[in-house]
């Protein structure tokens, strides 16, 4: 059979792969390139691909430009989807299957389900064009929030701590680029915390911006911002918003532009108090602050 002839249908189920285990996902990344979804004829095929063992002895690394490419496409929800309907992603990316089902509090709204806000970040990522790294970010940083004790939900305590090792494991698992590994990592531990970023503090704002290599490493800033603004703006109500901690972050880090202070502590100091006099001078939307 031929693979997919336009965007206009789902693709025939062309395995494209020597391999039985790797056609699944490149079914399924062909499927989130597509305009329609999978039919039941061709979820039966991929299900029965995972039934018969193929994915169990199949080499992740050889997986992982599939998994690029899904990720990459216009809608990657439908991606992870496919595979979830298949029951492959459990057997691919199991940290990732344990968040469908597991709630989270959607900024003091109404709860929200960890794995169908994945997907919206997801799509929200691609529709602004964001990188394989911000894409990877998203696709992984909540997965130490899988197994919070039941009685805490919907918050997740110490998350941070039990992600890290996961998401090491997975990176090695796959193994994905540095920077993919690198910018996961850096959301694991900054994303809500941005989230949270208050121009009342103009201190702790100062050594945020350290922190996110808002100085020394611009591009892996503005990946994080990316990660950040698709996460937020997954949200029901907020697509295609502005995320506001952007550009309160934005204000902050040209208020520090020409400080050159060789001194760690004065640098500090200097940036802190840049940072409350630029934040004075601008009047901000409550939801910002």
């Amino acid at each position: 059979m031929g693979a997919m002839a336009s965007k206009s249908a789902p693709p025939s189920f062309d395995y494209g792969q020597t391999d039985p285990g790797l056609s699944v996902l490149r079914m399924a990344a062909l499927l989130a390139e597509a305009d329609e979804g999978p039919d039941e004829e061709t979820l039966d095929l991929l299900f029965e691909q995972v039934e018969a063992g193929h994915l169990v002895d199949a080499d992740p690394a050889q997986m992982w430009p599939e998994l690029v490419r899904g990720l990459m496409s216009p809608a990657p929800s439908k991606l992870i989807g496919t595979l979830r309907d298949c029951g492959a992603l459990f057997e691919i990316l199991p940290e990732v299957a344990a968040l469908f089902g597991v709630p989270q509090i959607s900024d003091g709204e109404e709860e929200v389900d960890l794995g169908e806000h994945l997907m919206r970040s997801l799509d929200t990522a691609a529709k602004r064009g964001a990188s394989l790294p911000a894409r990877f970010a998203l696709l992984v940083m909540n997965v130490g929030k899988s197994d919070s004790p039941r009685e805490h939900l919907p918050v997740h305590y110490r998350h941070v701590e039990r992600g890290r090792p996961r998401i090491e494991e997975i990176c090695a698992r796959f193994r994905a680029p540095a920077e993919c590994k690198a910018l996961a990592l850096l959301a694991l531990a900054e994303c809500e915390r941005v989230h949270r970023v208050s121009k009342m503090r103009a201190g702790p704002v100062a050594l945020m911006l350290e922190r996110l290599g808002a100085f020394d490493a611009p591009e892996r800033f503005q990946e994080l911002m990316m990660v950040c603004a698709s996460d937020f703006c997954a949200h029901e109500g907020r697509e295609g918003k502005p995320y506001p901690k952007a550009a309160l972050l934005e204000i902050a880090l040209k208020a520090c532009a020409d400080i050159a202070e060789n001194d760690l502590e004065a640098r500090q100091s200097a940036r802190a108090e840049a940072i409350a006099r630029a934040f004075r001078s601008e009047r901000w939307a409550s939801e910002v602050g």
